[in-house]
């Protein structure tokens, strides 16, 4: 079945050319579908371009299909070209006549959109969920190590003392900062497209901003034209969120494949979460962390192939669109796995104690000494120099000492309830329930 069948034929080939992989990537976007449908049908019998029964039938079957859904029963046949065809054929199945009005005042091009944007709504609270999980641990974790020391580096050279909670906590901050990209994407989420068509509106008098508060939308994409035009835009700016958050947990997984290693030791991964060498008996590898890292890199490369595939478009709607597909929607999945599992072994992860016991860090207390001397009254550059002497010369000795760092956020002051503040606040900005309730209420018998 083709929404747009005009009765000629069309070669195999480029049938199976123009599909690609709709087919099998559309089947996550029915539930979307499906709920802008309900909102555009109470739209349609508002407007009176539906009766009262055909209302109650269509509406009563597009639940049921909904139901379908969420049990995972819901497929594309063989021979349907896409999601939105195959739940109109189930409509004019149970409903016959009726079920071909469902498409009055639509066009294929609105309602992939909307169904884009009730898909990535749902997709981002979801990945807001596992970020919110993974920012409390590593708070958390941050609290209970913030007294156990460890060599902090520049140049991979060995620099200053840290801890384990200035560690936990420097990217518990980074995620309550990614947040602002991932709500500015939302934000252009958030408008409805419903009404634009093709691109250019429609001559049956649609009641759009019915169908926004229907569906829980802060407000309309207003201009018809530019509706469309935040094909690409949308999921661009959705992916640079995505890839911030991405950015941050690579660079953690990249760490702990540093520390966890045999030159490093700073901590151990639960046998577990571990794999082994064919060869070497002895090899417990941090593969977890190791895939984490690439798929965050992966990630990290989607807006810029995004960009790519839409970079050199006039305004109006056009076939490459159909690849944004391929990119964006198993983003979410993949983002999702990698917070899911860098939760599941940073709880379990062993921290080792004592570490600056051992003599290759040494030198680490350096600059602890000149300000020492600094707050004796001996110019800073004088003290650099004398402490810089007697490291080159091979005559500086230190031993393990406490450290007393007062300001705020270093390691005597993590502020980690600020950061706490901060993210809370952050969070708070969502309209999650709002969303929510709206779709309860289109849903409900």
């Amino acid at each position: 079945m083709r929404l747009w069948d005009k009765g000629y034929d069309i070669d195999n080939f480029t049938e199976s050319f123009t599909i690609g992989k709709d087919r099998e990537l559309d089947v996550m976007l029915a539930k979307a579908d499906v709920t802008g449908s309900l909102a555009h049908l109470e739209m349609l019998h508002h407007v009176s371009l539906v009766s009262d029964e055909e209302y109650r039938q269509l509406r009563k079957a597009l639940i049921g299909i909904h139901a379908r859904v969420e049990k995972g029963e819901f497929v594309i046949g063989e021979g349907v070209e896409d999601v939105h065809s195959q739940i109109e054929l189930m409509l004019v199945e149970e409903c016959g006549d009726a079920g071909k009005k469902i498409h009055t005042g639509r066009s294929r091009n609105d309602q992939v959109l909307l169904d884009l944007k009730l898909f990535s709504r749902e997709a981002i609270f979801e990945t807001l969920e596992s970020v919110e999980r993974l920012f409390r641990l590593l708070i958390q974790r941050a609290e209970e190590s913030k007294d156990i020391l460890i060599p902090g580096y520049t140049h991979l050279q060995v620099a200053m003392p840290s801890s384990f909670g200035l560690w936990f906590g420097a990217y518990a901050e980074s995620l309550a900062d990614d947040l602002l990209l991932l709500k500015a994407a939302y934000d252009m989420v958030n408008t409805n497209p419903l009404g634009s068509g093709a691109g250019y509106g429609s001559s049956i008098a649609l009641n759009r901003k019915m169908t926004t508060g229907l569906l829980g939308f802060a407000d309309l994409a207003y201009n018809v034209v530019y509706a469309q035009m935040q094909r690409g835009k949308m999921e661009k700016n959705v992916l640079f969120g995505l890839a911030a958050v991405a950015t941050t947990l690579g660079r953690l997984a990249a760490d702990v494949c540093l520390f966890a290693c045999g030159n490093f030791g700073f901590l151990h991964l639960p046998d577990k979460y571990t794999t082994g060498s064919s060869i070497m008996p002895h090899k417990k590898n941090p593969d977890i962390f190791e895939l984490i890292r690439a798929k965050c890199n992966r990630l990290q490369s989607l807006p810029t192939q995004m960009a790519m595939l839409c970079g050199n478009l006039t305004s109006g709607y056009f076939r490459d669109m159909q690849l944004t597909k391929e990119l964006y929607l198993p983003a979410f999945r993949e983002l999702n796995d990698c917070l899911f599992m860098a939760h599941l072994v940073l709880k379990d992860m062993a921290l080792k104690r004592d570490i600056l016991k051992d003599p290759r860090y040494g030198y680490i207390f350096s600059v602890e000494d000149v300000n020492e001397m600094v707050m004796a009254g001996v110019p800073f550059r004088e003290a650099y120099r004398k402490i810089g002497m007697q490291v080159q010369q091979g005559e500086y000795h230190a031993g393990t000492r406490e450290i007393h760092h007062t300001h705020e956020g270093s390691i005597g002051n993590l502020c980690l309830n600020k950061i706490k503040d901060r993210f809370d606040e952050r969070m708070a900005a969502w309209d999650i329930s709002a969303v929510r309730e709206a779709e309860k209420r289109l849903l409900k018998l």
